[in-house]
């Protein structure tokens, strides 16, 4: 899966992350620290990242299934490996006016998530699936 994990902002800032000097692992690091972030692409909110202590991260699509994970940096790129995909999935993030965006620097590449508002909402992780 291309468009995988993570990691971003306003759709209607028409603004060109490849311009700008993408986030370092510290900048990147205390920015999202202790937050939980709401992504959005192609104008349609996409999923949510809890981001932990120790490089640390949980996702989720929105859907009550959230993946725990860990990132890194590698060069320019921020880098997440998650428990069901050992492939990791790395970005740059930049930080924008109105939060961050992200630009997919994987495989056929150019996919770009962003940062949205998420007021008082809580990202929700269902407990494991159980079935008879």
């Amino acid at each position: 899966m291309r468009f995988s994990f993570i990691p971003l902002f306003l759709i209607g800032i028409a603004s060109t992350a490849s311009a700008e000097t993408p986030l370092s692992a510290a900048e990147f690091d205390e920015y999202t620290r202790g937050k939980t972030m709401f992504y959005a692409a192609d104008g349609a909110r996409y999923g949510a990242e809890q981001y932990l202590r120790n490089q640390r991260v949980r996702w989720s699509f929105l859907d009550g299934d959230c993946k725990e994970g860990s990132w890194y940096q590698s060069g320019a790129d921020i880098c997440f490996v998650y428990e069901d995909d050992p492939n990791p999935q790395c970005w740059q993030f930049f930080l924008e006016p109105g939060g961050l965006s992200a630009q997919f620097t994987g495989e056929g590449g150019g996919d770009v998530l962003y940062e949205v508002g998420s007021e008082g909402e809580k990202m929700q992780c269902l407990g494991p699936k159980v079935g008879a």
